[in-house]
């Protein structure tokens, strides 16, 4: 005879290994203990256990091993009373090969009752859970990722090619804060490939039109307009704003001033340039071993190998995939997910359809990376080369 469901339950507790909430507090920390939450997404959000990663056991088969990964590691399960986590504990043991899978008792009701602390998350309102649902279902992403997104801050150098793609699409994934870095006003020739932009604004300074389009399409996001070039007396306070860089210039002069400035800040910059139909992309981020710009770059090419988009053009695409890719990696360093471009150059011909991949080291010799930024003192801080005689002596 068919066990009812109750007793099918019961049937299921006798069967896996459970352990009370106070063993559980007393490894409440322990690194080599996953605790699991398998309770659904409004039940976190009133509260859960401190440090408890939450995997909802309608997801437990897809999410267990991102959350986990160690099936040898000792992993111990709860939901509200008790129940669920049993039946979970059961198919992480004999479905899924987990080997110390244990199910708290009395769940996350027994452990508040017995006055243990407990962590009530952040999360999101009803109308983010809409709008970030699917990055909500990845589970790299979730709810902690998404909160991330929302707390962070992108510094765009640049509102033009590069810099489109990066505003739309940063501003979409749910950035908080989008400062956007540009003295330039709207052309009509700048409608072929800087899609923030629009007919309407031609004529309009590019920080104001491209907020125009961020608040359309997404208005959480907080944009800070600086209707400004960039300069070297101004940089270090603008850049410490900023979680994120995102160099999206034409020029070599500002490149080396924003990679000065990161270096000493310990800042990532996400670089990307364009020519033609070709793209090249990387990642900077001293803070983590990572090359500087210079590394890659120590003096720039003559002006004859690396002309400017206003001298030979580009194709229109190619600043929205190199835009993206640059957006893409903006979203991983955020989220601190995957493999970032750190320490690889991304190289990109559109005409044959191919990518290549260049190793670059950090040069220990480097005038800027090699250097402690903590042993830099005061006064030579905000100290900066003439960028523009360093670049043309180079040429």
């Amino acid at each position: 005879m068919t066990p009812s469901g109750a007793e099918f339950v019961r049937q299921v507790k006798s069967a896996v290994d459970e352990v009370d909430p106070t063993q559980v507090h007393e490894v409440l920390w322990d690194p080599d203990v996953a605790i699991i939450d398998v309770r659904e997404s409004d039940e976190v959000a009133a509260g859960k256990l401190p440090g408890a990663v939450h995997v909802p056991r309608g997801f437990l088969e897809s999410r267990i091993d991102g959350a986990v990964g160690d099936r040898a590691k000792r992993v111990v399960l709860y939901c509200a009373s008790g129940n669920r986590s049993a039946l979970a504990a059961r198919t992480l043991k004999e479905d899924l090969g987990y080997e110390r899978v244990e199910s708290m008792t009395g769940g996350y009701t027994l452990w508040k009752d017995r006055g243990y602390e407990v962590d009530v998350p952040r999360s999101l309102t009803a109308e983010q859970r809409e709008r970030y649902s699917r990055h909500i279902l990845i589970n790299e992403v979730g709810i902690d990722g998404q909160l991330k997104l929302i707390d962070s801050k992108v510094l765009l150098i640049g509102a033009g090619a590069l810099g489109s793609p990066n505003a739309l699409y940063l501003a979409a994934a749910g950035v908080g804060t989008l400062g956007i870095v540009d003295d330039d006003v709207v052309d009509l020739s700048n409608l072929q490939r800087q899609v923030v932009h629009g007919t309407a604004t031609i004529g309009v300074p590019k920080v104001e039109s491209a907020a125009q389009r961020i608040n359309d399409l997404n208005p959480e996001v907080t944009v800070v307009q600086h209707q400004q070039r960039l300069e070297a007396d101004t940089v270090l306070e603008l850049f410490r704003q900023y979680d994120v860089i995102v160099d999206g210039t034409d020029n070599f002069p500002t490149r080396y001033l924003i990679n000065d400035a990161a270096v000493r800040l310990g800042k990532p910059v996400v670089s990307a340039a364009i020519l033609g139909f070709e793209a090249q992309l990387s990642v900077f981020d001293t803070a983590h071993d990572g090359p500087c710009y210079r590394c890659l770059f120590p003096t720039p090419p003559p002006a004859e190998l690396a002309p400017s988009c206003g001298a030979n053009g580009v194709l229109g695409v190619l600043p929205g995939t190199a835009g993206l890719l640059q957006a893409t990696e903006v979203i991983k360093l955020i989220i601190e997910q995957g493999d970032s471009l750190r320490g690889r150059l991304l190289m990109y011909d559109a005409l044959a359809a191919e990518m290549r991949e260049v190793k670059v080291r950090r040069d220990p010799e480097c005038p800027v990376c090699s250097r402690d930024p903590a042993s830099i003192s005061d006064e030579e801080m905000g100290v900066f080369p003439d960028y523009e005689a360093f670049c043309a002596a180079a040429g």
